[in-house]
């Protein structure tokens, strides 16, 4: 427990920066290809980026209940809402994005005086791979892995669950994955010592189960892998790099973060967002790749 503490003590220490959002353009709207879903749920809160955290009732024929923050068409709909507000909305997914409008207010419980949060935003700190505990892994082969008989390689690391619906959530994390390493692979003067690594925090996640997800993305697996374990030492890393899950089951709602460590171990960069961050994962791993013999 000490080393834990440890790490996530020294993990809060690493600036942030806000969540990135893709709403898509409103000319764009009517010329892709949308699912459109009737919704409720309980209004938490209006983010900072401009998202409606929203604890949803199952979404017929989606998604089980479950608490996510939302892109809203229409900023004007959630501006006179308030912390738990009963409302009625309607969910539109295609295959890149998804967004929420038609918003109505259903029921409104009695006002109550409530504290507002701070967050402070701390300095860096210097951290390195032999810092997080010595988790048990699984690959989706079945293999043991640990991070520690890494050293020599630049890795990046981020956290997903395979039944994730919301294409900018876990499909966004695999696609910059996936992107990083078909544009590491194409070139042919680029180092070879990386690797990536998807880590499921949901029990559901066998191997047999990551291996198919793997291969629905067209993984190559010297490069990329998909790891489980026991869900409370996935949860606790997930947690120690400012992840935050809540949920059970499948019915998870997390945040991002996606971790590079250089060919010396140490943390090089982290980015707690969503979006398209491929190109940016690619910069990452090529500076750490060069840390190998230094």
């Amino acid at each position: 427990m000490k080393c834990y503490a440890a790490i996530a003590f020294l993990l809060l220490l690493i600036v942030g920066c806000r969540q990135s959002t893709s709403r898509p353009p409103r000319a764009d709207i009517e010329t892709i290809k949308t699912n459109s879903y009737a919704a409720t749920g309980t209004f938490k809160e209006l983010q900072e980026d401009g998202r409606a955290l929203i604890a949803h009732d199952e979404i017929t024929n989606f998604m089980p209940a479950m608490t996510m923050a939302f892109n809203v068409q229409n900023s004007n709909e959630v501006s006179m809402l308030r912390a738990g507000d009963r409302i009625a909305f309607q969910l539109h997914v295609t295959e890149e994005s998804s967004w929420i409008d038609r918003i109505a207010l259903k029921s409104r419980p009695p006002r109550t005086n409530a504290s507002a949060s701070s967050v402070t935003n701390r300095p860096r700190v210097a951290f390195a791979l032999t810092n997080i505990p010595n988790f048990s892994f699984t690959n989706e082969f079945g293999q043991p892995v640990s991070l520690r008989d890494l050293k020599g390689q630049a890795i990046a690391f981020t956290f997903f669950f395979t039944r994730c619906p919301i294409p900018e959530y876990c499909p966004r994390l695999s696609k910059n994955f996936q992107g990083a390493s078909k544009q590491l692979s194409a070139d042919p003067n680029a180092p070879t010592n990386w690797h990536l690594f998807s880590i499921s925090f949901d029990p559901f996640d066998t191997p047999p189960v990551l291996r198919a997800y793997g291969r629905a993305y067209n993984y190559d697996s010297n490069h990329w892998s998909f790891l489980t374990g026991p869900h409370a030492q996935m949860t606790n890393l997930a947690n120690g790099f400012g992840v935050k899950i809540t949920g059970e089951a499948g019915n998870y709602a997390h945040g991002f973060a996606t971790v590079v460590f250089d060919a010396q171990g140490k943390l090089q960069a982290r980015w707690p967002v969503g979006g398209d961050t491929t190109g940016a994962i690619v910069g990452e791993l090529r500076k750490g790749m060069a840390e190998a013999n230094n």
